[in-house]
């Protein structure tokens, strides 16, 4: 149970700051990913 909780919270926590950890990861400014997440919800 503990263990289905834990990753329920990363899961979320990753979700909200999911811009943030891109740019991070890919080395790429957040706008310009806000803006491919945006596009990829209009199509």
């Amino acid at each position: 149970m503990f263990w289905f909780l834990l990753i329920v919270v990363l899961g979320v926590v990753a979700y909200r700051y999911r811009v943030k950890i891109l740019a991070k990861v890919l080395g790429q400014p957040e706008r310009r990913i806000e803006r491919q997440i945006g596009r990829k919800k209009l199509h």
